[in-house]
């Protein structure tokens, strides 16, 4: 539409308007605001068309003529703002869009399922605190009788978190080799996150192998909150030893390997700090809180457990999720 159509348009509106007041008019000229909004006329310009409009059919008092000059001179200032205001709207909902497509690339990055083997009782649950986790985990089949089990927390949200998951992800495909190696696995991570994160970035991780055959469970950690062993011997809850740097911030750090005999009905529990690190009514949850709550739990199916605490720490701290919240529970059953 051109600036005669367009003043034509107007000025057929608003003598309409003005003859009859008919709502089928102002309907009209909601349809017009929607036009002048779409094709960014500015707001001083909108009052200098209404202004020519309206001199062509009253005699406007003088008075009210310099007024419009007061409202334009407002109006160029607002006008400024509000074309602001939207080209911020749109650069948001385009980067709503693209975290959206990160969103789901990210999920292709974690497991579909959970295999299946023989003697074990497996369960696991990661939600994340916004639309994009800093968490990632893996439970993975390395041989016939060997199971990879990872979990990694990012230290950091959002899209560089995603970009640091994408690259633990990958750089493990690729460090196939080492899978059986928890200790020299964890050595060669921290040399890619080394030479590939920013300094302020650091991942803590905690990764073993699960031989099914012996039950026994070979790991190493990274900086990585401790896990838990039940054992169904003793019924009693221990933090799993382990320690080490976290990934990335030193170059050649080495890693110590543990080793752990389950027996039928002992579990193993790895998980992130997004489980304890949490408010519960005054005080931060502390870690003989959590105990206690998995000894509630232990005799449910391991699903059921990472289930069931995580609704209740959910509802202790006020349904407030502070940090993404991932836990893997593993049983020996047979």
């Amino acid at each position: 539409m051109s600036r005669r159509q367009l003043k034509k348009q107007y000025n057929e509106l608003l003598l309409s308007f003005l003859l009859s007041g008919a709502e089928d008019q102002l309907y009209s000229a909601q349809q017009l605001g929607k036009w002048l909004i779409r094709h960014n006329v500015a707001p001083e310009d909108i009052i200098d068309l209404h202004l020519e409009a309206l001199e062509g059919h009253v005699d406007v008092p003088e008075p009210v003529r310099i007024s419009f000059q007061l409202l334009t001179e407002i109006m160029i200032e607002y006008g400024i703002a509000y074309r602001e205001h939207l080209f911020l709207r749109n650069k948001q909902q385009q980067l709503e869009s693209e975290i959206e497509v990160a969103v789901t690339m990210q999920h292709t990055l974690l497991p579909a399922s959970i295999p299946d083997a023989a003697g074990l009782d497996i369960g696991l649950i990661s939600v994340p605190s916004k639309k994009m986790s800093g968490d990632y985990y893996n439970v993975f089949q390395l041989e016939d009788h060997l199971l990879g089990v990872a979990v990694a927390d990012i230290v950091g949200k959002g899209i560089p978190a995603a970009l640091s998951m994408s690259m633990i992800k990958y750089a493990m495909d690729g460090l196939a080799a080492w899978a059986r190696k928890p200790a020299e696995m964890l050595r060669q991570l921290n040399g890619v996150v080394e030479r590939n994160i920013d300094s302020s970035m650091f991942i803590t991780m905690a990764y073993g192998a699960y031989d099914t055959s012996a039950h026994r469970f070979r790991y190493a950690v990274a900086g990585h909150e401790p896990g838990f062993w039940y054992r169904s011997r003793t019924k009693r809850l221990a933090d799993l030893p382990g320690s080490g740097l976290a990934l990335g911030l030193q170059r050649d750090s080495i890693y110590e390997e543990y080793e752990l005999q389950l027996k039928r009905g002992d579990l193993i529990i790895l998980l992130t700090d997004g489980v304890t690190e949490r408010k519960v009514g005054d005080h931060f949850l502390r870690r003989s809180e959590l105990s206690e709550y998995i000894l509630d739990l232990i005799g449910l199916p391991c699903q059921e457990i990472v289930d069931s605490l995580y609704r209740k720490l959910l509802n202790l701290s006020n349904h407030e999720l502070p940090d993404d919240h991932t836990m893997i529970a593993i049983r020996r059953t047979k």
